[in-house]
């Protein structure tokens, strides 16, 4: 299927609206919640865990009265420790996914303020919207192969990885390689290999 450039921004996963939805709240947006599952879910990082206690709820007020953006009330968030250090790995994430409302409609306003959708990640690459997202996220193809493998290989085997897969995984991913990582190459190293042949489902 041949998209045309009216539709450039729901290419790939990162333009889903089921995806954009499940990561926001049910009454807006959610940079945090984004940037997470695109850690989680495409690079197979785990973000920081939360401080052990109770965070301040974002602060909507501005001056004279004026309603912040959420990248506004974000940046006035994490402008002290310790919220700076966790919400700088995930906030540029959720930044340059902001076209997006919370159920995935395309916007470029957010209060009446344009969206400025301009996030940098941590290792300090420049981006902006979803297409800078996805061109950010091409740099780290290989821990997106690799987690989608490990993915593959959890639902193949019923439980989940651990250590003493990774070289089967590692095994998988070099094969792949060779076929420019075909999904389906996945899948075949997956079913061909002898942890899913010889995985056996016992009833308790």
């Amino acid at each position: 299927v041949t998209l045309g450039p009216e539709v450039e921004a729901r290419r790939g996963l990162l333009g889903k609206g089921a995806i954009l939805t499940v990561s926001s709240q049910p009454s807006r947006t959610s940079l945090v919640q984004r940037g997470k599952w695109v850690l989680e879910n495409i690079l197979g990082v785990q973000p920081p865990a939360p401080p052990p206690f109770a965070v301040p709820p974002l602060d909507a007020s501005g001056e004279d009265g004026k309603v912040l953006t959420l990248r506004q009330q974000m940046e006035k968030h994490r402008s002290v420790e310790p919220c700076k250090s966790c919400h700088k790995i995930m906030d540029p994430i959720g930044i340059s996914l902001e076209n997006f409302d919370g159920i995935g409609h395309w916007r470029t306003e957010d209060e009446g303020t344009p969206i400025d959708s301009v996030g940098v990640l941590v290792d300090g690459t420049r981006m902006e919207g979803v297409t800078g997202l996805r061109e950010a996220m091409l740099r780290y193809s290989p821990q997106f192969v690799r987690n989608m493998t490990e993915r593959l290989l959890t639902y193949a085997l019923g439980r989940g990885v651990e250590y003493y897969d990774m070289p089967l995984v590692r095994s998988i991913v070099r094969e792949a390689a060779s076929r420019n990582y075909r999904f389906s190459e996945l899948v075949l190293g997956v079913v061909r290999s002898e942890a899913f042949r010889s995985n056996m489902k016992t009833s308790e």
